[in-house]
This record gives C-alpha cells, sequence and structure tokens, in this order.
C-alpha cells in the first residue's frame, strides 16, 4: 500500500502550536528590545545627541541594514500602497517618536510613558470601530483595562506625583494614536508584503519624514561624540536590534496572532524598562513597580483567555 501524502489533522496542529509559539517568543523579545531602547537613547541624550538626530541616525542605518536584506524590490505593487506605507512611516516612525521625544520636555516621563501605553487599547478600540469582526468583547476589554492598571504601576513606580501639562500631555497622546494608526495599517499590508519589505520602506518613509525636523534644532553632536563607544555602541543596538529585528518580528506577530492580541504585548514594555533602569541605571524598583509588573501579567492573560472564550463562544 502506498504512503499518504496527507498529513494528519494532529501533525498540522501541533506545527500550527509551534508557529504560534515562537510567535510569541519573538513578540517578548520585541518587548525586550523596545523597553531596553527608552534606556539607550537616554544615554545618546545624556551624551549630547538631540532627539531627531537620535531617530535619524538610528532608522538611517537600520534601512541600509534592510536595503542589503532586500533590494530586488523596490517599489510596492501600486501607488495606494505606497501612500499607507507612507502612513506607516509617519505613524510608526517619524510622527511618533519625535512627538514622544518633544512631549518629554514638556511634562513628566511618567506622564509620556502612561499615555504613550494606551496605544494597545486604542488600537482596539479603532480596530472595533472599522470592522465589525473586530469588535472586542467585554473579555478583553477587561483584561486590557487591568494590564493599563499595572502599566501605571509601574510608570509610577518611585512617586505618586501627576503633573498635568496639556502641550505635553496631548503630544503624547497623538504619538500613542498614531502607533494605533500604524498598527492598523500594518494589518491590511501584511496580506501583500513581506515583514521585511514592510519594514525598509516603513524606515524609508519614517527617515525621509524626520529629516525636515533637524534644521529645527541648531545644535547638533560633533564627529567626536559619535565616535565615543557608549554612542556608537547604542545607536548599533538600536539601529539592529531594537528596529530591523524588532520591527520585523512585530509585523510578523501582528499577522500570525491578530492586531488587538499582538498589541497587548505593549503592556511589557514599561516592565522591561523597570528592570532595565534598576540594572543599568541603578534605578530603585518598589513594591509598587513589583505589583504593577504582576497586574500586567495578569491583564495579558486574562485577555487572552476571555477573548478566546468568547470566541469559542460564537462559534459554538
Amino acid at each position: 500500500m502506498a504512503a499518504s501524502n496527507t498529513a494528519s489533522p494532529a501533525s498540522g496542529s501541533a506545527s500550527k502550536d509551534r508557529s504560534m509559539f515562537w510567535c510569541h517568543v519573538g513578540a517578548v523579545l520585541t518587548m525586550v528590545a523596545w523597553g531596553i531602547s527608552f534606556v539607550s537613547s537616554k544615554v545618546l541624550l545624556d551624551n549630547g545627541l538631540n532627539a531627531v538626530e537620535i531617530y535619524v541616525y538610528r532608522f538611517g542605518l537600520a534601512y541600509l541594514l534592510l536595503l542589503c536584506m532586500c533590494h530586488k524590490k523596490l517599489m510596492s505593487n501600486n501607488w495606494r500602497d505606497e501612500m499607507l506605507f507612507l502612513v506607516c512611516g509617519l505613524c510608526g516612525g517619524s510622527i511618533y517618536f519625535i512627538a514622544e521625544n518633544i512631549a518629554l520636555k514638556y511634562t513628566l516621563v511618567s506622564n509620556v510613558s502612561l499615555i504613550t501605553t494606551t496605544s494597545p487599547l486604542l488600537t482596539t478600540l479603532l480596530l472595533g470601530a472599522l470592522y465589525k469582526s473586530e469588535r472586542p468583547s467585554a473579555g478583553v476589554l477587561g483584561g486590557s483595562l487591568v494590564a493599563f492598571l499595572g502599566v501605571g504601576c509601574v510608570i509610577f513606580n518611585s512617586s505618586f506625583v501627576i503633573k498635568m501639562n496639556p502641550f505635553g500631555d496631548l503630544l503624547a497622546l497623538g504619538a500613542a494614536f498614531t502607533f494605533a494608526i500604524y498598527s492598523v495599517v500594518l494589518r491590511r499590508l501584511n496580506a501583500f508584503y513581506s515583514a521585511t519589505f514592510i519594514t525598509r520602506k516603513t524606515f524609508f518613509y519614517g527617515v525621509i519624514t524626520a529629516l525636515p525636523f533637524l534644521p529645527m534644532d541648531p545644535e547638533h553632536a560633533s564627529l567626536d561624540v559619535l565616535l565615543r563607544p557608549a554612542v556608537w555602541g547604542n545607536i548599533v543596538f538600536l539601529s539592529a536590534f531594537a528596529s530591523v529585528f524588532a520591527f520585523m518580528i512585530w509585523s510578523i506577530a501582528i499577522k500570525k496572532m491578530g492586531t488587538v492580541k499582538a498589541s497587548n504585548y505593549l503592556y511589557f514594555q514599561p516592565v522591561v524598562t523597570l528592570v532595565a533602569s534598576a540594572l543599568i541605571l541603578s534605578e530603585k524598583v518598589t513594591i509598587v513597580g513589583y505589583t504593577g509588573c504582576a497586574l500586567i501579567l495578569i491583564g495579558v492573560w486574562l485577555s487572552d483567555w476571555l477573548g478566546r472564550k468568547s470566541a469559542m463562544k460564537a462559534t459554538a
């Protein structure tokens, strides 16, 4: 009897489970990269680089690295998609990072961190408004709110002082909303392009749209500053790991897990920043910070579990 070439349902299910496992691992590593990037950027700021310089150096080098990996196809399939890549470059790149860094000049770091972490909630609500099939269940929203409460505890780890500054806080909220738009647009592009191509195009338009901001700050770092090991080392880390690797993995995570589930991983970013700050910058971690970490873990688990339970009921 000839052997069957058809894979059994069990083997297909196991292969899918393995794929999803590595997708979750990749999402965690992305949060590690993005969480540490705050500390890395702070080192560059302390060495005299301004916010726009850091962005241009980081993503300019990242674009060149990706161009070496993906250079056969330069343009997208049509001009409509090209405009969507421009939106990705603006919302996931220049506007997001520059607005976030400028906000730090006008309001507290804790305010900026807390407000920008509303991005997963904004993404969930935006998808629900645009797509009927993506409307979140009460369980998903509840888990997200628990995780968001945990984020607040992590951010206010050493202080509960909240100082409102309308301009800075609105900039931070704008940054969070632009990243939500980026995640939604990414969902559409993932159906037609590879993660490498999407990431390269995003970085290209991000750098191009950031260049006009450079002349606004008259002070720029000299070549001597750029040759410092602490400076070029952090630029390489931000370019290779926190940009090329992290954005490619994030694109795959959005495609495989779905925008809402993947976005919930963003709640882990402040936890990584908290740990990295304690290890690298010797910042103190209090019981409030540990409580926040626990709430984030519980909230993300609740959101995932209740979301799957709701989906099973809908298909039953």
